[in-house]
C-alpha cells in the first residue's frame, strides 16, 4: 500500500525513474545467463505488456529469429518463432526503417496477419534494439488504450538494455565449455564439453557424437522425460530444465540436471538445442515413497495457502510418477476450479480446458465431465490406463494413461488431483499407495488452506480500507509512504502511518505498531489510527494527543498494546515537537548529508500504563532536511538487532537522494528483511515561500470588549498595509466576538491570518457548540443576524473544533468582498 505525493522529476516520471534504476542494476551483471530475461521482465513491470520478446537475424540474414521471450504464451497473440526480414510484419518494418512502430487494435485489424490471431483488442509495439540493425523487441498490451506515452519511454529503455547472448548455433568443431552442450534437432549430432563426458563416464576419443550414445548411458526410467526434450516435435522455443540418472559402473546411478534451450533456425534450417549440464548428486537422494509421502507430509504442514498446497503436491508426485502432466482444483458447489497446473501453459492442455481459461486458471461444471463426476462421488482414486474410454476433456489429459485423486476432508470432497501421461505408463503397486496416501493428506490440507485463504482475504480487504488510500499534499513539504506485508506466514499485522494536515499550517506525521499479526491486531491499527487522527483534529497539542490515545486503548479491555511516534511539524517556523509512545525515533537526513537519530524521550506504550507521561522533545528543521519514520519490521531481524538496524537506515539515508523520495522509499524497502511487515513514512521539509502574516488578542469580558477587538483588528491590518474592505472585516470581527461572547462562557482567543489577498478572522471560544445560521427571521427579532452578515460580507466560513472548544472562521479576499464591491 504505497502512497507517493509530488514525487518525480521534471520532464520525466516516477515510472520511468523506477524502470531506469531496475534496468541500471541488471545490465550491471553482464555475464549473468539470465540477465536478457530479466531485461525482458522489466517490460512487464513498468510498460504493462502481457507479452515481449526479441528477435535477432538468423545466421543467413534472412529471418529474425525469437531468442527470448517472457510473460503470456506468445501462441496467444499469433507470434511467431522467426520473420523474413523483407517481410510486412511489424518486427521487420521497425528493424528496417530503425524506427519504433506502435499499432493499436484497430491498425492490427487491417492487416493480413492479424487475421490468424485469436486474441483481441490488443496493442502491439516493434522497437529496434541495436543501430547496426542486430534485431528488435517486440511488445503486447492487452489494455484497450494499448501503449501510453510512459509505457513507450519505458519500452525504449528496455529495448536500449537488451544486449544479445552469444550465437546459440555452434559451429561444428568449435570449442564449448566443459558443461555445455549444442545439439542439431534434425540429425541428433551433438557437440558437448569435456565436464559432460566425464559425468557420463566416457573419454572424449571414444565419444561418436551421437545423442544415443548419450541416452542409452541413462536409467530407462528417465528416457521419457529426457526424449521430450531431444526430440523436436516435444520442444517449444524458449528454456526446458529437468533431472535425469545416468548408470554407474558401481553404486547407485548419479543425478545430472539438464538446462536447455530450443532455439529456432529458422526457415528451411534445422533447430538446435543448446544448453547445460551439471552434477545434481549433492541435491538429490534416492528415497522411497514412504520418504516421499513423510516429506510430503511435512511440506503441507507448513503449507499456508491454497497456491502452496498445490505446489506441494506438484513437488511430492509429478516427478517420482515421471508425469506429464499434474493438475490440483477445487470443488466449489459444482464447479472445479484449477489452483494449480503442471505445466502452466494453456497449449499442454486440451482445448476444452483453454476455452474456459478465463482469468489465470480454467474452470469448469462438474457435469461436463461425467466419469470424473462419478469419481468424486465414490471418494477413492480412480486410475485409467492407455485407450480407455474417456470423454474428450480428460482423455487429453492423459493419452498414455490418467489418475484422479479425489480430495477428501472430513466428510466432504475438497476437490480433485488429476495426474496424465502421455506414452503407456503402468501403473505399480507402490505408485497407487503413495496416491492414495497422497490423496488423503492433500485434502485436509487444502481445507485448512481454503479456510486461511478466506480469513486473509478478509483482513487484507479491512487493513486496505484502513490504511490512507493516498496522502495530501502539504505547504512546503513532499510526503511519501510505503506499507509492505510480511511474508512469514501471510499474517496481516498493525502497522499503521498517517499524515493530518492541522490549522496554522501544521502537519502531524504519525506513525505506529499494533502487537501481534491477526485480523484483531488490524482492527485495533484502525481505531488507534482513526483515534489519533481525531484527537489531533481537535487541536490538542502531541502530548495530550498521545495520552488520549492511551487511555482510549486501556478502557478498550484488550489484550493487545501499540506503539507510536507522533511528530507535529510547523510548516511555517521549520520547528516540531515529537512524542514516542514505546516507539522507534525519527532519523533526520540533514540537507548536507549527515543523519541524526533524533534523541526524543519516550514513554510506555500504548494501553500498558494508564497514567503515563509522554513528554515533547523538540527537533529544528532546516529546508532540505528528510524526516524518516518507520516500524521495527524495516531495522530489526534475526541478524542484526534495533540499534544496529537504525545505524544501517541512517548510513543508507545519508547515502540517498532527497530529491525523489519515493526512489529513496523503494530503496530502503528492497532489503527489508519481510520477517514482519514494514510502515514508512518520509517527509522532505522545504520551507514555506510564502509565510502569513498573524496576529493574536485574547478578548476579555469587559464592557468595551467587542470595541478593543475591533480597534486591534484595524491597527494590525493598518501595520500589514491593509485599506481595502476595513469596513467589512471590521464587522464581521464584531459579530464573531459579540457571538463568542454572549453564547459561551470562558476564554475567547481572536486570532487574524494574512496570506497574499485572503484575509481570515477566527475567534475560538470553550463551547463544543456550532452556531445555527437561521432559515428565516421575522421583523420582530432581536437577534439571529450576526450569522447572515457573517455569510454576506466573508468569501467563506466554517468552523473547526479545538482543545476544548470551538473555532469559528471567516475568509475575506480583500479587493473582491461585497463590500469592497
Amino acid at each position: 500500500m504505497a502512497n507517493v505525493v509530488g514525487e518525480g522529476a521534471a520532464g520525466r516520471s516516477t515510472r520511468t525513474l523506477r524502470a531506469e534504476s531496475a534496468l541500471r542494476t541488471i545490465t550491471v551483471d553482464q555475464e549473468s545467463p539470465e540477465r536478457l530475461r530479466r531485461v525482458l521482465e522489466q517490460a512487464l513491470v513498468f510498460a504493462g505488456a502481457a507479452f515481449v520478446a526479441v528477435y535477432t537475424r538468423g545466421e543467413d540474414g534472412e529471418l529474425l529469429c525469437l531468442v527470448e521471450s517472457a510473460g503470456a504464451p506468445g501462441s496467444l497473440y499469433g507470434v511467431r518463432d522467426s520473420y523474413p526480414v523483407a517481410g510486412r510484419s511489424p518486427v521487420a518494418e521497425a528493424l528496417r526503417r530503425g524506427q519504433p512502430v506502435w499499432l493499436g487494435a484497430k491498425e492490427l485489424s487491417e492487416r493480413a496477419q492479424s487475421r490468424r490471431i485469436p486474441a483481441q483488442n490488443f496493442a502491439l509495439a516493434a522497437l529496434p534494439v541495436r543501430d547496426d540493425g542486430g534485431g528488435c523487441l517486440l511488445a503486447v498490451s492487452e489494455r484497450p488504450d494499448g501503449f501510453d506515452a510512459d509505457d513507450r519511454v519505458c519500452l525504449r529503455l528496455v529495448a536500449d538494455a537488451v544486449a544479445f547472448p552469444a550465437p546459440a548455433a555452434t559451429p561444428d568443431g568449435a570449442e564449448l565449455p566443459p558443461g555445455a552442450f549444442s545439439l542439431a534437432m534434425d540429425t541428433g549430432r551433438v557437440a558437448v564439453g569435456d565436464g559432460i563426458l566425464e559425468l557420463f563416464g566416457l573419454d572424449p576419443d571414444d565419444f561418436d557424437g551421437r545423442v544415443e550414445t548419450l541416452l542409452s548411458l541413462t536409467v530407462p526410467e528417465d528416457l521419457p522425460s529426457l526424449m521430450s526434450v531431444v526430440e523436436a516435435d516435444h520442444m517449444s522455443i524458449g528454456e526446458r530444465e529437468l533431472e535425469f540418472r545416468v548408470l554407474q559402473p558401481a553404486g547407485p546411478p548419479k543425478w545430472l540436471r539438464l538446462r536447455g534451450r530450443l532455439v529456432s533456425g529458422g526457415e528451411g534450417r534445422p533447430a538446435r538445442l543448446v544448453g547445460s549440464v551439471a552434477d545434481a548428486s549433492t541435491l538429490r537422494s534416492d528415497i522411497t515413497d514412504v520418504a516421499r509421502v513423510q516429506r510430503l507430509a511435512a511440506a503441507l504442514a507448513t503449507a499456508v495457502t491454497v497456491r502452496d498446497v498445490g505446489k506441494a503436491v506438484v513437488a511430492a508426485l509429478r516427478r517420482p510418477l515421471r508425469a506429464d502432466r499434474i493438475a490440483l482444483a477445487e470443488l466449489e458447489s459444482d464447479r472445479l476450479v484449477v489452483t494449480v497446473l503442471d505445466p502452466p501453459e494453456p497449449e499442454a492442455w486440451p482445448e476444452l480446458w483453454r476455452a474456459e481459461w478465463r482469468t489465470e486458471w480454467p474452470d469448469a461444471p462438474v457435469r461436463t465431465m461425467p466419469t470424473l463426476a462419478a469419481a468424486l462421488r465414490e471418494g477413492r482414486a480412480r486410475i485409467w490406463p492407455a485407450g480407455s474410454p474417456l470423454e474428450t476433456a480428460l482423455a487429453e489429459v492423459g493419452p498414455g494413461g490418467l489418475a484422479m485423486l479425489p480430495l477428501p476432508a472430513g466428510n466432504r470432497m475438497a476437490g480433485a488431483c488429476l495426474i496424465g501421461w502421455d506414452t503407456p505408463h503402468e501403473f505399480g503397486a507402490d505408485e497407487r499407495a503413495l496416491l492414495t496416501a497422497a490423496a488423503g493428506l492433500a485434502g485436509q490440507a487444502l481445507m485448512r488452506a481454503r479456510a486461511f485463504d478466506a480469513e486473509h482475504e478478509l483482513v487484507g480487504m479491512l487493513q486496505r480500507q484502513l490504511l490512507p488510500r493516498r496522502l495530501p499534499r502539504l505547504p512546503g513539504a513532499v510526503a511519501v509512504a510505503r506499507y509492505l506485508p510480511s511474508t512469514a506466514g501471510l499474517e496481516l499485522g498493525g502497522d499503521w502511518y498517517d499524515v493530518i494536515p492541522l490549522p496554522d499550517n501544521h502537519v502531524a506525521l504519525v506513525i505506529g505498531d499494533v502487537q501481534g499479526h491477526s485480523a484483531g491486531a488490524a482492527t485495533l491499527m484502525g481505531q488507534m489510527r482513526t483515534a489519533l487522527r481525531a484527537y489531533a483534529v481537535e487541536g490538542h497539542p502531541p502530548d495530550v494527543v498521545v495520552s488520549h490515545a492511551n487511555r482510549l486503548l486501556m478502557d478498550m479491555e484488550t489484550d493487545l498494546f501499540a506503539t507510536c511516534a507522533y511528530v507535529d511539524v510547523d510548516m511555517e517556523e521549520g520547528s516540531a515537537w515529537c512524542v514516542r509512545a514505546g516507539h522507534l525515533p525519527p532519523v533526520l537526513r540533514h540537507p548536507d548529508g549527515g543523519t541524526d537519530i533524533a534523541e526524543a524521550e519516550g514513554g510506555p506504550p500504548l494501553g500498558v500504563v494508564r497514567q503515563a507521561d509522554f513528554p515533547m522533545s523538540p527537533l529544528r528543521l532546516q529546508p532540505g532536511t528528510m524526516v524518516a519514520l518507520t516500524t521495527d519490521g524495516l531495522v530489526e531481524s534475526h541478524e542484526a538487532d534495533i540499534d544496529e538496524g537504525m545505524r544501517r537506515l541512517a548510513e543508507r539515508l545519508s547515502a540517498s537522494d532527497p530529491a525523489h523520495l519515493g526512489l529513496v522509499a523503494d530503496a530502503l524497502l528492497g532489503n527489508a528483511p519481510r520477517s514482519d511487515d514494514v510502515a514508512l513514512l518520509l517527509m522532505r521539509y522545504d520551507g514555506m515561500a510564502l509565510r502569513p502574516l498573524r496576529e493574536s488578542w485574547t478578548v476579555w469580558r469587559v464592557p468595551q470588549a467587542v470595541g478593543h477587538a475591533r480597534r486591534f483588528t484595524r491597527r494590525t491590518l493598518r501595520s500589514w498595509g491593509v485599506t481595502e474592505d476595513l469596513d467589512a472585516a471590521l464587522l464581521v470581527v464584531s459579530e464573531l466576538v459579540t457571538n463568542a461572547l454572549v453564547h459561551t462562557d470562558g476564554r475567547v482567543r481572536l486570532d487574524i491570518t494574512l496570506v497574499n489577498d485572503r484575509l481570515r478572522l477566527a475567534v475560538a471560544d470553550a463551547s463544543p457548540r456550532t452556531p445555527v445560521k437561521p432559515t428565516s427571521i421575522g421583523w420582530e427579532a432581536t437577534g439571529g443576524r450576526g450569522i447572515l452578515l457573517v455569510e454576506a460580507l466573508s468569501a467563506t466560513w466554517g468552523t473547526v473544533p479545538v482543545s476544548g472548544g470551538k473555532q469559528v472562521w471567516a475568509e475575506i479576499v480583500l479587493g473582491r468582498s461585497p463590500a469592497g464591491r
